[in-house]
């Protein structure tokens, strides 16, 4: 699951997370994901969330210290399921092991969490990525796309990859392309779009912003992608409410994947 939670903003007044929380983690254990790749985080929502997902295990830092300070683009996993073997974060910029680093037009600090994990009941392992791309920055969208295939060349070393994440980006955009369908040297093979590729097809809207208010059409900038020997069962966009109202400002994107291991 890709879940982009929206920061905890007293000025979206019953919106505010204080409101949301619950529902927030409700959706999470209803819909049963493993592995849930959340944005906007900040670190009293994570303790939140720890608080009402009991089971469940994270990975990630800050973007502003590489600590605590700032959003969070933080893996959440079952850790009943699954064996953490090793984990990271990098910025999205020319010097990504630079903790706090911006770089070409980006407007924020922007990071990508990354989990390699083995699943204890079948030994299959993967490299897990989450990331949100800045909303501002259009060349920082493309060179983070760029940036994020080189980086997975070394971190998966050869095994499998699903990357979650808020891209700021539609699929008929560069920053898409890049990482579907660009030849790049030094790079994984282009990755592949669930939404695309679930051999179901997909679950709901074709969206997944709402700004609080309406499904907006056409505006799907939330994604997961896997490498191109990964099977997708079934892939949804969820347009969970309560009351009338949305638990996040994106709705949240779920993919059940079956084909890790051939």
């Amino acid at each position: 699951m890709t879940f982009n939670i929206r920061y905890d903003n007293p000025g979206d007044g019953v919106n505010a997370w204080p409101n949301r929380k619950d529902w927030v983690a409700s959706l999470i254990r209803y819909h049963g994901a493993d592995v849930i790749g959340v944005q906007e985080a900040l670190l009293h929502q994570l303790t939140d969330l720890d608080a009402r997902l009991p089971g469940f295990a994270r990975v990630g830092v800050g973007r502003t210290d590489g600590k605590t300070k700032g959003e969070f683009s933080a893996i959440l996993y079952r850790a009943d399921r699954l064996t953490l073997k090793d984990s990271g974060t990098f910025w999205l910029s020319p010097t990504p092991d630079v903790a706090g680093s911006k770089g070409w037009d980006t407007a924020i600090e922007r990071v990508a969490t990354w989990a390699h994990f083995a699943d204890r009941r079948t030994g299959c392992e993967w490299l897990q990525l989450n990331t949100h791309y800045d909303h501002i920055g259009e060349a920082a969208r493309q060179e983070s796309s760029r940036l994020i295939r080189r980086r997975l060349l070394t971190l998966a070393k050869g095994k499998p990859v699903i990357m979650t994440g808020d891209l700021n980006t539609e699929p008929t955009h560069a920053p898409y392309r890049i990482l579907t369908t660009e030849s790049l040297q030094d790079a994984v093979a282009p990755l592949a779009d669930a939404f695309v590729t679930s051999r179901t097809g997909s679950y709901g809207p074709t969206a997944t912003w709402n700004a609080f208010k309406a499904i907006e059409a056409n505006r799907r900038i939330d994604y997961i992608l896997v490498s191109p020997s990964v099977a997708v069962e079934q892939h949804a966009i969820l347009p969970d409410m309560w009351d009338g109202r949305f638990p996040s400002d994106h709705l949240p994107v779920i993919a059940a994947i079956t084909g890790i291991c051939r």
